[in-house]
């Protein structure tokens, strides 16, 4: 039987070959290809190699400061993902086939989600199925939902400025925003500080901290100090608290999580100190999506905590 071009690449070609290619595409170069794969750069461009003579096609442009997938391996890497995606749906079939709770939770996450219920989930989540794996991604909100939406993600915790359809959302908790500035800004240590004060200062800031966006509470305030700005951004926590420890502003973060920088005088409150703004944080779910056993348990045990613990026990400061 003759066979066809696409059948005889059906027939000869190797998985390992394509999780090779998958890594190179999302490491982007053989170097770090190599380490996360725990080869030998000269196996992987070996391997290379050979998936491209069986291809028929050149898939990567390399060289000196080049690395680029080529036309025909940006068409491959979506069919290379599904497979790998298809394998790994597999063996969860037949892990809950003999009854195991398995496979794989992605859990959406906007940086500046700190709480104890999702710390109890996790140690839950873990506890109860030692088998289930957990990939977590730190995104702004915006993308946390478009990628639950989308089905790229199995949940979001993140802020919520519009509906989300198809999604369900739910309160996970309430956070305040305060004022801060580092140790070598000229406000720090400052106990006689009115909102009048902070006039002129630089920010830094959320990359989401706009109008409209969901930290617009945030945005008020730093309009109403008359903050100029912001000269630096981030869509991370860490990044920002790094900002203003590092003095190149006053920028805003969530009180309970600064308690300890301002025991230690890493960071410095400012004004205002009556009626700071708050922020819900929460919980979004496609109630509709197909979830491997995994995913619905973790999903369960969050409802679980969030039944457990009355929204009034879920308000973190002022």
């Amino acid at each position: 039987m003759r066979l066809t071009p696409a059948e005889k690449l059906a027939r000869d070609l190797d998985w390992s070959l394509l999780r090779v290619f998958l890594a190179l595409a999302e490491a982007g170069s053989v170097t770090a290809a190599a380490d996360r794969l725990g080869l030998k750069q000269p196996s992987v461009s070996q391997a290379l190699k050979r998936l491209e003579d069986r291809c028929g096609h050149r898939l990567i442009e390399r060289g000196p400061g080049l690395f680029s997938l080529t036309p025909q391996g940006l068409a491959l890497l979506p069919e290379a993902e599904t497979v790998r995606a298809a394998i790994l749906r597999a063996a969860q079939a037949m892990a809950e086939a003999a009854g195991e709770v398995a496979g794989e939770v992605t859990l959406a996450l906007a940086s500046h989600v700190v709480s104890p219920l999702l710390d109890e989930g996790l140690r839950r989540f873990h506890s109860r199925y030692p088998r289930a794996t957990l990939s977590i991604d730190v995104l702004p909100s915006r993308e946390a939902l478009a990628r639950t939406a989308q089905g790229r993600a199995s949940l979001a915790i993140c802020l919520l400025s519009d509906p989300a359809p198809p999604l369900q959302t739910v309160l996970f908790y309430r956070e305040f925003f305060g004022l801060f500035c580092g140790p070598g800004h000229r406000l720090f240590g400052h106990t006689d500080l009115r909102l009048a004060d902070l006039a002129g200062h630089a920010a830094v800031s959320f990359q989401t901290d706009r109008m409209g966006d969901a930290l617009s509470a945030v945005t008020e305030l730093r309009q109403q100090a008359g903050l100029t700005g912001p000269v630096g951004q981030s869509t991370h926590l860490e990044e920002v608290r790094r900002m203003i420890v590092a003095g190149l502003g006053i920028g805003p973060l969530p009180l309970h999580v600064v308690e300890d920088d301002l025991q230690h005088r890493r960071l410095w409150r400012l004004p205002p100190f009556k009626s700071p703004p708050a922020i819900d944080v929460h919980l979004a779910f496609d109630p509709k999506a197909r979830a491997n056993r995994a995913e619905a348990a973790f999903l369960a045990i969050l409802q679980d905590i969030l039944t457990e613990v009355p929204p009034q026990a879920r308000i973190y400061g002022p």
